[in-house]
């Protein structure tokens, strides 16, 4: 048994701000993929897999039937003859390795399942948003379900508020631009729930809520706007204000090692890095008006184009 690959996502822009309603903007990202498979002979990571999936699956059958139903027999069946999820996501990256496999787990064992080939009315995506929360719940201890629903979908997703999503189109990627989006391997894996947790503690002060409001959702808008319009130059002058916002206001969730090259970047105007999910670790996203001057500056790190501009 092999099932279908699902891949894993970025979030472009509203890290911490989709929390308290700004705009989003999560892209498919074709590089890492995952799959459900199954073997006699476990290697010591599917049997870790595997031994996950028991847990879930239990969780699983535990989740409110009003939302979603799962034909757990032929799940846990499955389990038993050795299934676990195959996949090139690393994990704690920022890049949705859990989205990826509660996609693929719904794909394949939810009754009255909705399907990508409908219509998808926004009541139907604001539906499989709420079952993927649900789901990825158990990985995550709270969840938006954006990371699953863009995995299952495989189509950029534009987050108007929390109950306004849809399916998008992006500009298509200039081969000859010079300016680009970036991963940047920070080489240290990060954890969400003590950054969410980092986050909402903070969120109890009132300075730091009109800072979130009046500048990081402010900046956070415009750059979806810019993106999804392919106004470049108003989109790098919104995305290096946000990248200041952060430095200032999130440094817990940049490692310590990368706080002088975040400054540098916005000394220089080289390239402009912002968390890529959480932080903490795993990806730093960057966005450069010209690619070959970041690699440059950045010579010491492995970095992944996502997009040319």
């Amino acid at each position: 048994m092999k099932g279908p690959l699902f891949y894993s996502k970025i979030l472009l822009f509203g890290e911490y701000g989709i929390i308290k309603d700004s705009k989003g903007l999560s892209i498919p990202y074709n590089f890492y993929n995952g799959a459900l498979k199954k073997d006699n002979n476990l290697s010591k990571e599917a049997k870790a897999s595997n031994e996950s999936l028991k847990r879930f699956a239990d969780y699983l059958s535990n989740i409110n039937k009003d939302l979603v139903a799962f034909d757990i027999d032929a799940l846990n069946q499955d389990i038993e003859q050795g299934m676990f999820f195959d996949s090139s996501i690393p994990q704690g990256y920022g890049v949705g390795s859990s989205g990826a496999l509660v996609a693929a787990i719904y794909d394949k064992y939810a009754d009255e399942k909705i399907t990508v080939l409908e219509n998808l009315t926004r009541d139907k995506l604001l539906k499989l948003k709420a079952i993927f929360s649900e789901m990825e719940s158990f990985f995550h201890g709270k969840s938006s379900g954006l990371d699953p629903l863009n995995s299952y979908l495989s189509l950029p997703i534009l987050i108007n508020s929390k109950e306004n999503i849809e399916a998008t189109g992006i500009p298509t990627q200039s081969t000859d631009g010079k300016g680009a989006v970036f991963l940047l391997d920070s080489g240290v894996v990060g954890e969400t729930a003590p950054m969410v947790s980092i986050f909402m503690e903070n969120m109890k002060q009132e300075g730091f809520r009109n800072m979130l409001k009046d500048q990081f959702i402010k900046h956070t808008d415009a750059c979806v706007e810019d993106f999804l319009k392919g106004d470049i130059k108003s989109l790098f002058k919104n995305t290096k204000q946000l990248s200041k916002v952060v430095f200032n206001h999130f440094k817990p969730m940049i490692p310590a090692q990368f706080h002088e090259l975040w400054k540098k970047g916005l000394e220089t105007n080289d390239y402009y890095l912002k968390l890529c999910g959480s932080g903490g670790g795993g990806y730093i996203l960057g966005f450069a008006p010209d690619f070959k001057k970041a690699e440059e500056a950045l010579k010491d790190y492995k970095l992944e184009v996502v997009y040319n501009f």
